[in-house]
């Protein structure tokens, strides 16, 4: 190359903005040699040494310069290069495109050839499909006789080889269908109606395999297999899958339900109790029948028993929850239900029998009774018991009652006491419902209880208001009853039977204080019950104590002979009531009848007019008191506790001499029975006749110069239920003087 070319391939070197990196390095190297430069004016000894600097940058300038034009030269080859490649490459591409072009033009003369072959090209698929049709034309002629001898084996019930018919009267048709390049023939229109009449019929030996298992096992088996060969077939393409494994399931579960569970044998309202009993028996019967039978007529993986026992628990939950749905069930039947579903179903007796494998078990599923279902079914049954037990209880009173008026007594035990079965059908009744629904659940005892609890309540107030209208009638003589006092005394006892007994509905694990309201009916009912009994003693001993106190008292003791006799007439059967509630009614009795004395020594009717007259007067009581010690004694009470110490205490009041010291008798008597009021001592004092209006009030001051005093041991109030009397005309004159 020439000096001449060399220089036309020199680059030009661009200057300014065009090549930045330049420029940078042309200012780096005049600040390197200006900063060299200075070190070297500034340091005047190395001026020697300038010449030799000078020839070191020329060497390092020619050194630069030559690498420069070696990378420049190395460029300009590669450029060189690159160019004579692309225009051998344009070249080629030139003679590429019109070879193209030239079979460009080849394929348009073949397409116009192409077209006068085309019907060339149709006799030829004719002539081929005619061809086939020739060879399968023996074949398709037997095809209306083979679906008529499928039609006969499938109503026959010879599923099998009605399944090996079928499958070749559709391979036919698949082969015909290629053959004939997707041409369908008439003659294949019926195979889609016979393969499901197929289908139908081996669901239908499915749907009836418990009963099969037993009578033919052979078409059970068939059946199975047409199902599971159809499984196993590999389906083409243009035709639907039949899912027949699926539809002899599905076969399976609906017969076995059809069964067991069909709408029409759903129980009618009271039957409930019997269904159950008998699908108690036939369930496990059912699954025995399925492990020993069905499972060996079907391949494994059907997991028959499984497959039987979730079907059948699945069944009956949705019969269950129809039922519930349905009719609202009686106490009979809701009772039935609960105790078969939570603890007859899945016990010993039906799905966990020890005969039925582990396959059979059904304790993971969903429960038949969800816990919605359970508490509607306890309020069910609670509030239909409570209906019957108010029922019942009703019933029970109304016998009672109604011997209330009969001409004889009332009966009694082998002890001589009134006795009447009403406590032990009431408790009975109540007792067994509570104990009845321990078998259900702990939630439905509990409920019951508290009902049973309502409902004795109800009852022992149904019995008070039965007794106070008991009590009306005869008083007001509407309704006399020729043993009155008898009946009451009986109505004792049976409210004494019932506390005694009470206890016997308690229930472990209740609050201690549940009977709490009971008992408090109770001993209201055995207060009512006394009233009424004292009521009636007081309207019989009220003519009597009238003529008391009176000179004929005085004189005689054949007035309180007459009341001891009509006393003890009236008491005489108290005998009959079961203590305490005898002791009881007897004290009550002797406080009656002191209440009543007292209350006849303060109507005035007598009044002392000397001293021989109180002494006389002292004496009565004395004996009075006495005589009625006496009497109640030999009544049976255990200790006299109101009429001796109540008269003994007035006799002492009457007996003193001196008056003066009449407010220590009334201090005394105020220690003694604390309800004495100023009234009654001053009544008490009229008694007397010799008291002045100074010692009167002597003595009533007596009454509240101490602390009040605290009532003895055991001794109830008295004077209290005495009304006070009204003050006599000179009582109220010494007062107004004073």
């Amino acid at each position: 190359m020439d000096s001449a070319v060399k220089d036309k391939m020199q680059p030009t070197l661009p200057s300014g903005p065009e090549w930045p990196e330049q420029e940078r390095a042309e200012q780096l190297a005049r600040g390197a040699a200006l900063k060299w430069a200075s070190g070297i004016f500034y340091r005047p000894e190395q001026l020697a040494r300038l010449g030799q600097y000078r020839s070191r940058e020329v060497q390092r300038t020619c050194f630069l310069e030559a690498r420069i034009k070696s990378v420049v030269y190395s460029y300009l080859e590669g450029v060189q290069t690159g160019v004579w490649q692309l225009s051998q490459a344009l070249k080629a591409a030139q003679g590429a495109r019109e070879a193209l072009s030239q079979a460009h033009g080849l394929i348009r003369g073949m397409a116009q050839a192409s077209k006068t072959l085309e019907a060339l090209r149709e006799q030829v698929a004719q002539h081929k499909q005619l061809q086939a049709l020739s060879q399968l034309l023996p074949r398709l002629h037997a095809v209306p006789a083979s679906v008529t001898n499928t039609k006969m084996l499938i109503n026959a019930q010879q599923l099998l080889e009605a399944y090996v018919s079928l499958r070749e009267l559709e391979q036919l048709q698949e082969e015909a269908w290629v053959s004939l390049g997707g041409l369908e023939l008439p003659v294949f229109q019926g195979l889609d109606l016979l393969a499901e009449a197929l289908g139908h019929a081996v669901e239908a030996a499915a749907g009836a395999a418990g009963q099969l298992a037993r009578t033919d096992p052979a078409l059970l088996v068939a059946a199975i297999r047409v199902a599971e060969m159809e499984a196993g077939r590999t389906t083409p393409l243009r035709q639907v899958p039949r899912d027949w494994r699926q539809r002899c399931l599905q076969a399976l579960q609906a017969g076995l339900e059809q069964v067991h569970f069909g709408t029409t044998v759903l129980p009618e309202p009271g039957a409930l109790a019997e269904w159950l009993k008998a699908l108690q028996v036939a369930l496990p019967a059912e699954l025995v029948t399925a492990e020993a039978l069905v499972a060996p007529c079907c391949p494994p993986h059907y997991n028959v028993v499984q497959l039987w026992s979730h079907t059948l628990h699945s069944g009956l939950r949705c019969s269950l929850q129809q039922l519930l749905e349905g009719p609202e069930l009686g106490a009979a039947d809701a009772f039935a239900l609960l105790h078969w579903a939570l603890h007859v179903y899945l016990g010993s007796e039906m799905m966990g029998s020890l005969e039925l494998g582990p396959e059979a078990d059904v304790s993971q599923l969903e429960p038949l009774l969800t816990s919605a279902n359970i508490e509607k079914l306890e309020a069910t049954f609670v509030v239909k018991v409570q209906a019957s037990v108010a029922q019942w209880l009703q019933k029970a009173l109304d016998g009672e009652v109604a011997e209330w008026g009969r001409e004889q007594e009332p009966n009694t035990d082998s002890s001589g006491f009134y006795h009447s079965p009403m406590p032990a059908i009431v408790l009975q009744i109540l007792a067994e419902n509570i104990h009845l629904t321990s078998m259900i659940s702990e939630s439905l005892q509990h409920r019951v209880y508290g009902m049973a609890l309502s409902e004795l309540g109800t009852f022992l107030r149904s019995f008070s208001d039965a007794l106070i209208q008991f009590s009306q009638d005869h008083l007001s003589g509407e309704a006399p009853a020729p043993h009155y006092v008898s009946y009451l005394l009986a109505a004792l006892n049976h409210q004494s039977a019932l506390s005694a007994s009470v206890s016997v509905l308690h229930l472990d694990g209740v609050a201690p204080g549940a009977l709490a309201p009971v008992e408090a009916a109770l001993d209201e009912l055995q207060r009512r019950i006394c009233r009424l009994v004292l009521e009636a003693l007081r309207v019989e001993l009220r003519p009597l104590f009238a003529a008391l106190p009176s000179r004929q008292w005085l004189s005689s003791s054949e007035l309180l002979n007459h009341v001891c006799q009509q006393t003890s007439n009236f008491c005489r059967n108290f005998w009959r009531v079961r203590n305490p509630a005898g002791q009881m009614l007897l004290a009550e009795a002797e406080r009656t009848v002191a209440v009543q004395y007292l209350h006849a020594l303060m109507q005035g009717r007598l009044v002392c007019r000397s001293a021989d007259e109180r002494t006389q007067a002292a004496q009565c009581l004395q004996h009075d008191a006495a005589q009625f010690k006496e009497l109640f004694l030999s009544l049976g009470l255990e200790e006299s506790a109101h009429c001796t110490p109540v008269l003994l205490a007035v006799r002492e009041l009457l007996n003193l001499c001196d008056p003066t010291l009449l407010g220590l008798e009334v201090a005394g008597l105020q220690q003694q029975f604390p309800d004495v009021s100023e009234d009654h001592v001053s009544a008490l004092l009229d008694l007397r006749g010799d008291v002045s209006g100074e010692q009167r009030q002597a003595a009533l001051r007596s009454l509240g110069a101490g602390p009040p005093p605290s009532p003895p041991t055991g001794r109830r109030a008295l004077f209290s239920l005495v009304p006070a009397p009204t003050p006599s005309l000179s009582t109220c004159l010494l007062g107004l003087c004073s």
